[in-house]
């Protein structure tokens, strides 16, 4: 039986599984050869340099946010706000390097200027484009950084960490109380709910901007 012919693709790959399972301070040249069976030597005839895998693994994720505007920009920013939220809670490890790129591929510079079309055919100046994107991908990128942060991934667990806090302390802390037993701890609460309220308001808020200067 023959070995699998190691490629560029399967390289990436694997550094994309080995960065999902354990972080991206896990992913060395030398454990993405072990994961691949390989020496980490023959990795760079696939990928010129630890850069080149990071900049391609962040193109990988970017290609996957769904950003298609058309019609209406508010649907669409949605859209690619939630789909981008939905993306970084697959690839935690990409929150901090989404923007650090300073040689981005084509899904990366696709992704950026489409959005910028959209605003821009929306009737968003040049300067409120660039107000607008930074104000969204700051919210995006700070709740997915928050979100994984959380002691807890679903409503349930979400629920038992509030019932484990609220035993110790409800008495000194009723408002923090208040929100654990009638928000948190209700059938059905999903933090990721939290995401889309605030976007709500943000995208209103732009709404009302769209023809200032």
């Amino acid at each position: 039986m023959y070995a699998m012919a190691l490629t560029r693709e399967r390289v990436l790959r694997a550094a994309m599984k080995l960065a999902d399972r354990r972080g991206i301070d896990s992913l060395s040249m030398r454990r993405l050869g072990q994961a691949l069976g390989v020496e980490a030597m023959s990795l760079y005839n696939h990928v010129a340099s630890k850069d080149d895998l990071l900049d391609s693994l962040v193109d990988i994720v970017f290609g996957e946010i769904d950003l298609a505007c058309d019609g209406d920009w508010k649907t669409a920013m949605r859209r690619r706000a939630i789909s981008a939220r939905e993306v970084l809670a697959r690839h935690r490890w990409a929150i901090g390097l989404m923007e650090s790129r300073t040689r981005p591929g084509p899904s990366n510079l696709r992704h950026h200027d489409s959005v910028l079309r959209c605003l821009r055919e929306a009737g968003f100046s040049v300067a409120m484009a660039a107000h607008a994107y930074s104000a969204m991908d700051s919210y995006i990128y700070g709740f997915a950084l928050q979100q994984a942060s959380l002691p807890f991934d679903t409503g349930e667990q979400a629920a038992r960490v509030a019932k484990s806090i609220m035993e110790q302390f409800t008495a000194d802390y009723p408002y923090m109380a208040e929100i654990a037993t009638k928000h948190v701890m209700q059938p059905g609460y999903s933090y990721a709910n939290e995401f889309e309220f605030g976007l709500d308001l943000l995208l209103d808020g732009l709404e009302s901007l769209k023809g200032a200067e």
